[in-house]
C-alpha cells in the first residue's frame, strides 16, 4: 500500500466518523425537540398564570371536616388559598367532597365568617362577624338561636318570650344587645357569607373578603398596638361551618332546608378554623422622622403602600402618600407653595415644565371588574364587553340605570326603544351566549360603578371609546344595529371628541316615591345619582363590587327621625343574587379577586389585563407632549395589547433642597429596583401591576440621577422609554445596583407611605395617612371561560425557560450536525477539484 493510498484510507475513516457524528447530532436534536417537557413544567406555568401568586399558594391551608350526629362532613376538604401577608382583600376559598350538591332549599352548603381571638385554639363564637344577612330561612344567617332546637346548646337558652341570641363581642367596646344591633356591621357591609353553594360534583368556590383593623377595628386584624406581644400584628381567624340537611335536633325541613344559625352549639362544633396572619396596621414608621410628601394617582396606591416598610427601614425620612386627582397634583408641582409636596404621581405630564424630572414607577391598567352570581351557574366568571356596550354603560343609556322601571314609573320618554338593561341587550347576549335565555331586565347588575372626582385614567376610558368606530358613532348619536341610542343628555356633551377627566351623571330624570304614614303621604325623589351612585375611588368601587352592593338607594322607607319623615335606603344584597360591576384599576380588582371583563383592543381581539398584554401596550405607546413620557394609546394597542394600560410617572422639581432630592431619588430607585419584584410580601409589587421593562427602569434610574444632581438632562441624552425588552426582564431584584447617582442604595430608602383617598378614605390599612390602601391580597388568573380573569406574572415561567433552553439546544445540535455532515462533503468537493486541476492543468 502506497503512502497516498494510506492517507486516502485514513481520510475515508475520518469522513465516516464525521458522518456518524453529524447524523447522531441531528438525531439527538430531534429527540430533544420531540420529548415532552417534564410534567412539573406545565403545571408550574399553569400555576403562575392561574389564580393567586406563589406567595399565596405557599400559605394555602387545607382542613378536613368531621362526622356529625346527623350529617357526615368527613369527606369535605376546604382550602383557604392565602393565610399570610393579608390585608383588606379577597381570599379564594375552595372545597371538595362527596357529590352532595346544594339543593333547591337551603341544604348542603357552607357558611364562612371572620373572627378575632387570642386563644391559640381559635375564636369563640361571640368573637365572629356573623348575622345580619337576609339569606336563607328563619335564623340560618342570624345570631338568633331558636328555643329547644339544639340539645347541645347550654349557654344561650333562656330569653323569656323571645328567642335567645349570641351577642357579638368586639375587640374593644360593649357587646351587641340584640340580634339586629348594627353598631359594628350591617347587612350591606358585613363580610359574612351565610350561603355558599356546592356544585353537583361536590366542589365549590368563593372569594371571601377579609377585613383589616382599618375596615373592622372591632376585629383588630393586623393591629400592631393591641396584640399580645407589642409591635406584632394581631392574628385573626377564618371560620367555615359546613351545613347539611339536618337541624341540630335531627329535623329535616324538606321544603326550605335548615333553619338554625351557624352559631348554634351543634353547628358551631362542626367548624373548621383557619389562622389568618395580617400585615401590620398602624404607624410602623416612627413619626419623628422627616416627612417627604408624595401626592397623586390611585394607580400607585397599592404599590407604594406595599413598599412602605422597606422604605422606612434604616432611613432618616418617611414618605406620606396622599391619593388625589392627577390634575391637582400637576398644579402643586408646577406652581408649588411652601407647603406643597415634593413629588407627584400622574399618568399625563405637565405640559410645559423645564425643571421637572419624570420617572416611570409602575405599569397598571383600568379594568371592568365584576361579581355576578347566577342561579344556574352559581357564579358567572367570563364576560365580554364591546366598546359600544361600555359606552352605553357610562352614558346611562339603559332605563334601569336611571330608574327602577315599573307600572307607576315607566321607561322615560328619551330612553324609549332602548334595551331596558344590559342583560336583555341583544349586543350583550350575542357576545355572551350564556345569557341567551328568557330573563327579566331587573335581574341585571344595575348601573356600573364609576369613581367620583377627576383622574387621568377616566380620560383614558373616554379616549378608548373614541378610538373604536362603533362606540364613537354611538356617542355621536348613531343607533346600534338593534335601534338603541345614546342617552340624549350625554350626546349633548360631545363625548365622541371630548375626553373629560370625570364621569358625568348628566341625566336629570327624577323618580318620585310616596308612602302612606298615618293618613299622610310622604314623598321623596331619586335620580341617576342615587340609582347609579359614584364610588369614592376605584378601591372603594372594587370593594363594593366584591360585596355585590353598589350603594344604590332607590327604595323609600318611613323614617320618623328625618325632617320629611321618609328616606331612601339601599336594596338588599342577598347572597345568591348579588351582581355588580365597576370601572376600577387592575390592582384593586386583583386585590379583591374580581373577575375582569375582556375588552376589544385596536385589532378587535378581546383581551384582559395580564402582565404580557399590558407590556405589549407599553411597547406601542407613543410619547406624550413631554419626550420620553409615554402616553396611554388605545388606538395603538394591537397584537395582544390591552387597550386601557397606563404608566404611572413620578415627577419631582429639581429646585428642592438637596436632602429632599436625595430622599425622593431613593424612592424612585426602589420603585425601579426591588419594588418591581412581584409578590404579596411587604416591599414587593402587588398583583395588578406588570413589572416594568428594562427600558423604563433604566429611565427611572436616570431620572433619579438627575434629581440628585439638581439638573434635568437634555432629552436627547435621556435613555429612550420605548418599552424595552417587553416581558423579558422579570422583576427580581435591584436594577443598576441601587446606587445609580451617588445616593443611598435602592432599598435603603426612607419613610413610609400611607394614602388618603380624595373624597374619602380608600379603605386600606397603610401606615401613613389613615385610610391608606394596601396591596391586593391575591392575584387574578387566566382569562378562559369559567376561570378567574386577571393579572398573570410578566416573567418567564419554569416551563417557558425550559422550552427556550430546549429549542436553543436543538439549534446548537442542528448546526453541529450540519457542520459535521458538511465537512465530508467539502472534503470530497475539494478532492474532486484537486483531481480535476491535476488532470487538466490550471483552471
Amino acid at each position: 500500500m502506497t503512502s497516498r493510498q494510506l492517507r486516502t484510507g485514513e481520510g475515508g475513516s475520518r469522513v465516516s466518523r464525521r458522518v456518524r457524528v453529524g447524523v447522531g447530532a441531528l438525531f439527538a436534536a430531534l429527540v430533544v425537540a420531540l420529548v415532552p417537557l417534564p410534567p412539573g413544567a406545565d403545571r408550574a406555568q399553569a400555576a403562575e398564570q392561574g389564580s393567586g401568586t406563589k406567595a399565596a399558594s405557599d400559605s394555602a391551608m387545607t382542613l378536613t371536616g368531621k362526622k356529625g350526629q346527623y350529617d357526615d362532613f368527613s369527606g369535605l376538604k376546604v382550602t383557604v388559598h392565602q393565610t399570610k401577608n393579608l390585608r383588606a382583600q379577597g381570599v379564594d376559598v375552595t372545597w371538595e367532597g362527596p357529590a352532595v350538591p346544594t339543593a333547591d332549599g337551603y341544604r348542603n352548603f357552607l357558611q364562612i365568617m371572620q373572627c378575632w381571638g387570642d386563644d391559640p385554639a381559635g375564636p369563640n363564637r361571640e368573637q365572629c362577624e356573623f348575622g345580619g344577612n337576609n339569606a336563607g330561612t328563619h335564623w340560618m344567617s342570624q345570631r338568633t338561636l331558636p328555643k329547644d332546637k339544639d340539645p347541645l346548646e347550654k349557654k344561650y337558652t333562656d330569653a323569656g318570650d323571645n328567642n335567645p341570641f349570641v351577642p357579638f363581642q368586639p375587640l374593644q367596646g360593649d357587646p351587641t344587645d340584640s340580634p339586629s344591633d348594627a353598631t359594628y356591621f350591617s347587612k350591606n357591609d358585613t363580610n359574612a357569607q351565610p350561603w355558599l353553594r356546592t356544585r353537583s360534583d361536590g366542589s365549590g368556590e368563593a372569594v371571601f373578603e377579609v377585613k383589616s383593623a382599618i375596615e373592622a377595628p372591632y376585629l383588630g386584624c393586623g393591629d400592631v398596638g393591641s396584640a399580645a406581644g407589642a409591635g406584632k400584628p394581631r392574628k385573626c381567624w377564618l371560620v367555615v361551618v359546613p351545613r347539611g340537611e339536618h337541624d341540630p335536633d335531627g329535623t329535616v325541613n324538606a321544603g326550605d332546608g335548615v333553619h338554625t344559625s351557624a352559631l348554634s352549639q351543634s353547628n358551631w362544633d362542626q367548624r373548621l378554623v383557619f389562622p389568618m396572619e395580617f400585615g401590620p396596621v398602624g404607624n410602623t414608621c416612627p413619626a419623628d422622622k422627616a416627612e417627604r410628601r408624595v401626592i397623586g394617582s390611585e394607580l400607585l396606591t397599592d404599590a407604594i403602600t406595599s413598599w412602605q416598610a422597606t422604605l422606612c427601614a434604616g432611613a432618616d425620612a418617611r414618605f406620606t402618600y396622599s391619593q388625589a386627582a392627577e390634575d391637582y397634583a400637576r398644579r402643586l408641582i408646577e406652581k408649588p407653595t411652601s407647603t406643597s409636596p415634593g413629588m407627584g404621581i400622574t399618568v399625563a405630564p405637565i405640559e410645559e415644565a423645564e425643571d421637572v424630572v419624570y420617572a416611570p414607577v409602575a405599569v397598571s391598567a383600568l379594568t371592568v371588574g365584576f361579581f355576578w352570581e347566577d342561579a344556574e351557574a352559581g357564579q358567572v366568571r367570563d364576560l365580554k364587553l364591546s366598546a359600544r356596550l361600555l359606552a352605553k354603560l357610562v352614558t346611562g343609556s339603559y332605563p334601569y340605570d336611571i330608574r327602577q322601571v315599573g307600572f307607576q314609573h315607566p321607561v322615560p320618554d328619551h330612553l324609549k326603544g332602548n334595551a331596558q338593561s344590559i342583560i336583555v341587550d341583544p349586543e350583550f347576549i350575542k357576545l355572551n351566549p350564556y345569557f341567551d335565555r328568557p330573563t327579566q331586565p331587573q335581574l341585571g347588575p344595575g348601573g356600573i360603578l364609576l369613581q367620583a372626582g377627576n383622574s387621568d385614567v377616566n380620560s383614558l376610558l373616554w379616549r378608548y371609546l373614541q378610538s373604536n368606530a362603533e362606540a364613537r358613532d354611538f356617542l355621536r348619536g348613531k343607533p346600534d344595529p338593534w335601534g338603541m341610542k345614546v342617552n340624549p343628555f350625554y350626546q349633548a356633551l360631545g363625548l365622541d371628541t371630548e375626553a373629560p377627566l370625570d364621569f358625568p351623571k348628566a341625566d336629570t330624570t327624577e323618580t318620585r316615591m310616596t308612602l302612606p304614614d298615618n293618613g299622610v303621604d310622604r314623598t321623596i325623589a331619586y335620580g341617576q345619582l342615587e340609582k347609579s351612585p359614584y364610588s369614592n375611588d376605584m378601591h372603594d368601587g372594587a370593594l363594593r363590587v366584591r360585596r355585590g352592593a353598589t350603594g344604590a338607594t332607590f327604595l323609600a322607607s318611613l323614617d320618623p327621625g328625618s325632617p320629611q319623615g321618609i328616606k331612601l335606603v339601599p336594596s338588599d344584597s342577598n347572597p345568591g343574587t348579588r351582581r355588580a360591576y365597576g370601572v376600577v384599576d387592575a390592582a384593586s380588582a386583583s386585590r379583591y379577586e374580581l373577575d375582569i371583563a375582556a375588552l376589544p383592543n385596536a385589532h378587535g381581539v378581546y383581551v384582559r389585563p395580564t402582565a404580557d398584554s399590558m407590556l405589549k401596550a407599553v411597547a406601542r405607546m407613543p410619547d406624550s407632549s413631554v419626550k420620553g413620557v409615554k402616553a396611554p394609546s388605545p388606538a395603538t394597542a394591537k397584537s395582544g395589547a390591552y387597550p386601557l394600560t397606563a404608566v404611572a410617572y413620578a415627577m419631582a422639581p429639581v429646585d428642592q433642597p438637596a436632602d429632599a432630592r436625595q430622599d425622593y431619588a431613593r424612592l424612585i430607585r426602589y420603585a425601579a429596583g426591588d419594588g418591581q419584584a412581584q409578590g404579596l410580601a411587604p416591599g414587593e409589587l402587588p398583583p395588578g401591576y406588570a413589572p416594568m421593562p428594562k427600558a423604563l427602569r433604566d429611565q427611572a434610574l436616570s431620572a433619579a440621577d438627575q434629581l440628585v444632581r439638581g439638573k434635568v438632562a437634555d432629552p436627547a441624552t435621556t435613555p429612550p422609554a420605548d418599552g424595552g425588552s417587553v416581558g423579558g426582564s422579570a422583576a427580581g431584584g435591584s436594577v443598576g445596583g441601587g446606587d445609580a447617582g451617588g445616593g443611598d442604595s435602592a432599598g435603603s430608602g426612607s419613610g413610609y407611605a400611607g394614602a388618603a383617598g380624595a373624597g374619602g378614605a380608600t379603605g386600606g390599612e397603610g401606615t401613613g395617612t389613615p385610610g391608606a390602601s394596601n396591596p391586593p391580597g391575591a392575584g387574578a388568573g387566566t382569562s378562559g371561560p369559567g376561570s378567574k380573569s386577571g393579572l398573570a406574572s410578566g416573567g418567564l415561567t419554569p416551563g417557558e425557560v425550559l422550552g427556550i433552553v430546549r429549542w436553543v439546544l436543538l439549534g446548537v445540535l442542528v448546526v453541529g450536525g450540519v457542520a459535521a455532515l458538511a465537512g465530508p462533503v467539502m472534503l470530497r468537493l475539494s478532492a474532486r477539484r484537486a483531481a480535476t486541476t491535476t488532470a487538466g492543468g490550471p483552471g
